[in-house]
């Protein structure tokens, strides 16, 4: 079941995609291969949990759409889509070179019912109630509006659609891969412009159920489990 394309009009992808500098002045470009080795080797792996969430005691229906948004390398849209092969995932990333290495190991695996694509998560250029579900995680260490991005989370989402979101709770064992990555970078590419911060964003818990209560969500259930905290999130 090949995924749709996300973009639907080209002059919203045109108000929505990154300036071309923006590929020149990130670290997921200039050292890509070392946030995909975090992510693939150093985090933690919260596949089962997401099912286990999304879809207790069963599996997703036929046809069921899935979106990753700050997917990286593809590693829960890949591993959803190779779980359950009646279901389409699309992973999006504002990165260029994460979306390459994605689309080279869905290749590489065979997995055909899965599709990357270059995607700014606050600004996802697809129609309202578009997806099933929704999973991100670590998406908001980076990202500078966290508000907007839980607004296109809710927007895209479909009635009755589930968004899965994990975040890790300490701000300094957050930053070692991002400071690993800078120093990877200025040592590689004499750089100094990135436009990722030194220090990652985490929230209390208290500011993080407040970053769901911004939109009118039917249900809201957040939980901490050792370094990471998680929302489960339905849309009325």
């Amino acid at each position: 079941m090949p995924p749709d394309t996300i973009a639907t009009n080209p002059e919203t992808v045109a108000r929505t995609s990154d300036h071309p500098r923006e590929q020149t002045d990130s670290l997921f470009e200039h050292v890509a291969w070392l946030y995909a080795f975090c992510r693939e080797k150093v985090f933690r792996d919260d596949t089962e949990r997401i099912i286990s969430s999304l879809w207790p005691n069963q599996e997703p229906e036929t046809g069921t759409s899935i979106i990753e948004l700050g997917c990286g390398p593809g590693f829960y849209s890949r591993k959803l889509a190779t779980r359950f092969p009646q279901i389409s995932a699309t992973g999006v990333d504002r990165s260029l070179g994460q979306i390459s290495l994605a689309r080279r190991r869905a290749r590489a695996e065979a997995i055909e019912n899965c599709a990357f694509e270059q995607v700014n998560a606050l600004h996802i250029p697809c129609e309202d109630a578009r997806f099933d579900v929704l999973i991100a995680s670590r998406l908001f260490t980076v990202l500078p509006d966290a508000e907007r991005a839980i607004f296109e989370m809710y927007r895209v989402l479909k009635p009755g659609g589930q968004c899965f979101i994990a975040e890790p709770r300490y701000s300094t064992w957050a930053s070692i891969p991002l400071l690993a990555m800078w120093l990877l970078a200025c040592l590689l590419h004499s750089g100094n412009g990135y436009r990722e911060p030194h220090k990652a964003t985490v929230y209390t818990r208290d500011d993080f159920a407040a970053l769901f209560a911004t939109q009118p969500w039917e249900t809201v259930k957040t939980w901490r489990d050792g370094r990471y905290q998680y929302a489960l999130c339905q849309k009325a």
